[in-house]
């Protein structure tokens, strides 16, 4: 598992951006996505193949790295789904604080696991 900033209460370590570590960490802090990571995980590898480029495979990485540093983190996740739950409100300017949010916990998320 890889070095992590302190951030409180953490459910598992920051894991190593390799697809066996995050579909472990994925596996303790989020299960229901598995088959999810699975798919994307497949279609990665496909593009890559076609592509002939490791792009698809790195971007799968970071994506399900940062998904899993918002899961692991009990206050990046809770902004996240305060955020989520109100996208879509109908008071325009609490959707668009809500969006502000969201971007706000992606580069929070993002930043750690670049680190």
């Amino acid at each position: 598992m890889g070095t992590q900033a302190d951030h409180g209460h953490e459910l598992v370590p920051r894991p190593e951006q390799t697809p066996d570590a995050l579909r472990a960490a994925l596996a303790i802090v989020a299960p229901a996505r598995l088959p999810e990571m699975q798919r994307t995980k497949d279609e990665a590898f496909a593009k890559a193949v076609e592509w002939q480029s490791l792009s698809p495979v790195q971007s799968w990485v970071l994506a399900w790295a940062r998904d899993i540093e918002i899961a692991r983190r009990p206050d990046l996740a809770a902004r996240h789904a305060h955020a989520i739950r109100h996208l879509e409100h109908a008071d325009a300017a609490l959707a668009h604080e809500a969006l502000r949010e969201l971007s706000a916990v992606f580069d929070e998320a993002m930043k750690a696991v670049r680190m």
